[in-house]
């Protein structure tokens, strides 16, 4: 009796010397049902061993989660999305971390305590915050001016967790208990309308943000992720279209080699174009020496052309000799009027 007593099952419904981490409830089995690997009966023998042979209830199993190291150094980072680090995201910083690229104070928001638990973790001593990614502080929270808001939608680009909200040439406006107090979005606003203000007093570092604004941040920035990546696909894509649509056309207008030997040889418009081109210049040109002319007998002429700078005399010449190469100016236009040089 006493070696069943001992064996018994105990009220929480698990079996004796089974740790919590190894107990999942009813909604993760079912996850586990669902995976296309194993079946639904749950007369499976891969499902039957997935349940603990001691369990007291049918729908207690055990799981083994193996994550890696840089995931669970990501677990313990505040998720604000920061950059402060010297890495894009909180994700990264942590496989740095992980790979022995970066140190574990680099975190400004962290803090003294993140810096403790990443040491924890890591089996480190822990060590000094390092100031020059920046300052353990009280948690800011971005607002905008809305009076001098001017809708360029720069910040919202700017922020990592989706947390404010507008439209092009409107107002702006962020929401409050969204924003992780990461300055992205001040830098790029053209008009200084953002201001970073304290919200939580004296608290810094961990004691100003809690582990579950960490991790709905988290979630905010890996959507935002995922999105940003459909858009850029899809913008690709149109991008692609448009250009497959042009380039039929021009495919389809294209003769082939054969066709081209067949038809009968076409003169060349070329020489006929530049000549129609020359044409129109030289009329415009005429048109504005009339203009000028008339503008001079009105008294109204141009009152910079005399005793002009050798410089910009050469600049005049190297013009005259371009538009005679072109033939578009007369011989007795060509060269400067006497007088008008100086040494």
């Amino acid at each position: 009796m006493a070696d069943k007593a001992e064996h018994a099952p105990v009220e929480t419904g698990r079996a004796p010397n089974m740790q919590r981490a190894d107990v999942v409830d009813t909604e993760a089995f079912e996850s586990v049902q669902t995976h296309p690997d194993v079946r639904r009966d749950h007369t499976d023998p891969f499902v039957q061993a997935l349940r603990h042979p001691h369990a007291s209830s049918p729908f207690l199993v055990t799981a083994t989660v193996s994550r890696t190291l840089a995931e669970r150094i990501e677990d313990l980072l505040p998720q604000t999305q920061c950059t402060k680090c010297g890495y894009p995201a909180c994700r990264p910083y942590a496989e740095a971390i992980a790979a022995g690229e970066a140190s574990y104070n680099q975190c400004p928001p962290g803090g003294a305590e993140g810096i403790a638990r990443l040491a924890g973790l890591l089996g480190k001593p822990v060590i000094p915050l390092d100031t020059t990614h920046g300052v353990e502080r009280p948690r800011p929270v971005a607002v905008i001016d809305e009076n001098v808001c001017i809708g360029c939608t720069l910040c919202m680009q700017a922020c990592p967790v989706d947390a404010i909200v507008g439209a092009a040439k409107q107002m702006h406006t962020v929401i409050a208990q969204l924003c992780t107090g990461c300055d992205l979005c001040v830098p790029p606003c053209p008009v200084d309308c953002i201001a970073m203000l304290p919200v939580t007093g004296e608290r810094t570092g961990w004691d100003a943000w809690s582990q579950d604004e960490a991790d709905a941040a988290r979630t905010r920035h890996d959507r935002r992720t995922v999105r940003l990546a459909r858009e850029r696909a899809a913008a690709e894509a149109r991008a692609n279209a448009r250009q497959a649509s042009r380039a039929a056309p021009v495919q389809a207008e294209t003769p082939t080699k054969a066709q081209a030997a067949a038809e009968p040889q076409m003169p060349v418009a070329s020489e006929d174009a530049d000549a129609k081109k020359r044409a129109i210049i030289q009329a415009a040109l005429e048109r504005a020496r009339r203009k000028k002319e008339e503008m001079a007998q009105l008294g109204a002429g141009p009152k910079n052309t005399e005793h002009v700078s050798a410089a910009v005399q050469a600049q005049i010449d190297a013009a005259e000799e371009r538009r005679r190469r072109l033939g578009l100016s007369d011989e007795k236009a060509s060269g400067p009027v006497d007088g008008d040089k100086t040494a």
